[in-house]
């Protein structure tokens, strides 16, 4: 996808150094950044200059390969990949990345094991970018019902980011947004600001407004009253863990907005890839949640009137804060999920069956 007109991927490797966006800069700084080793990549993950399942995941398949470039020994790489999984808990697509490297490494001899560890973080990041293209394509067949219907703007609601930022290329829920676009059917996206991080304000509309698509940032609660004034067509988001019970671990609010769709009739549909689906927990109350610095509360960051950036706190000094970074929408409140393979209802059974 684009910013300032030329394309970009989240993420890259080049000359034994991985390259990334630094999204904690966005939007006020564009700045790539090198990371070099395999702490590198676990402080990427831990301070969210990366972040998003899918791109998580695949900045631990390269975190994996500087492990080997650093030092190709057996024990310091079982370290390495305990302390990658350890970065972020709730994102299962993290564990997925870096168990999948781990199995293809068995047994490779110290002089391929680099080679072969390369390949495979590639292939991870090859696969991403087509599967959230496939998203893509199938989600439009449902925006192009609704605008065949309605021979008007297509209104979408969203929540946090989980754009081509978010991954390598085209985005989880964005992408049937961006196949809309390029196919010229009018959307316009509704966009949760999504605090404490702001990830809708600062990372959605800056890439929808990079690819000129129209949008409007709302306050988190606001999207209740416009899906009761029947101005929402349908809600897309993403996830950063998928049941196989079709139960969705988001960013904390999606379960609220979940509620306002179903209790107005507007579709809430989750776009994934099946690299976010945990097909081993069945009960949700056993997905970790990670709770976060309280600091990401209490303050924000900005540009002040010189242009420069700054960060200020806005909560009384003495004053606490809880701040749980996802939260759990059952099953029953999705109307599908969008894959790479199609789309279908959240359960069980229809995973298993799309997902042979």
């Amino acid at each position: 996808m684009q910013i300032n007109g030329k394309n970009y991927r989240t993420i890259w490797f080049e000359h034994n150094t991985v390259k990334i966006i630094d999204q904690t800069k966005l939007p006020h700084q564009f700045i790539i950044k090198d990371l070099k080793t395999v702490k590198d990549s676990i402080n990427a993950i831990k301070t969210m200059e990366v972040r998003g399942a899918p791109l998580i995941g695949a900045t631990a398949a390269y975190g994996i390969v500087l492990s080997i470039l650093e030092n190709n020994d057996q024990s310091f790489l079982k370290k390495s990949s305990e302390d990658l999984i350890a970065s972020r808990p709730t994102a299962i697509n993290l564990k997925w990345a870096v168990d999948r490297m781990i199995k293809k490494l068995s047994g490779i001899n110290s002089s391929n094991i680099l080679k072969v560890a390369l390949e495979e973080a590639n292939a991870i990041v090859e696969e991403d970018v087509i599967f959230c293209k496939n998203i893509g394509e199938n989600g439009l067949r449902i925006i192009q019902e609704i605008a065949n219907k309605k021979k008007d703007t297509v209104n979408i609601l969203t929540h946090c980011n989980a754009g081509w930022l978010a991954t390598i290329d085209w985005g989880t829920a964005t992408s049937p947004i961006y196949h809309a676009h390029q196919k010229g059917i009018k959307v316009h996206v509704w966009v949760d600001e999504t605090r404490p991080r702001n990830q809708g304000a600062n990372l959605t509309s800056y890439e929808l407004n990079e690819e000129g698509i129209q949008n409007t940032i709302i306050t988190d609660n606001a999207g209740g009253i416009l899906m009761q004034r029947g101005e929402v067509d349908m809600c897309i988001v993403g996830t950063d863990r998928t049941l196989s019970t079709g139960d969705v671990a988001n960013k904390i609010g999606t379960y609220l907005k979940a509620l306002a769709a179903k209790d107005n009739n507007v579709p809430f549909y989750v776009a994934l890839p099946s690299s976010t689906i945990d097909w081993s927990v069945k009960d949700f109350k056993k997905i970790p949640i990670e709770e976060r610095s309280s600091k990401e509360l209490s303050h924000v960051e900005g540009v002040d009137e010189n242009n420069n950036v700054a960060t200020v706190r806005i909560y009384p000094e003495k004053s606490k804060a809880l701040n749980l970074a996802f939260d759990i929408t059952p099953a029953k409140y999705v109307t599908g999920l969008i894959t790479e393979k199609g789309i279908c209802e959240a359960s069980e059974k229809s995973l298993k069956k799309i997902f042979k």
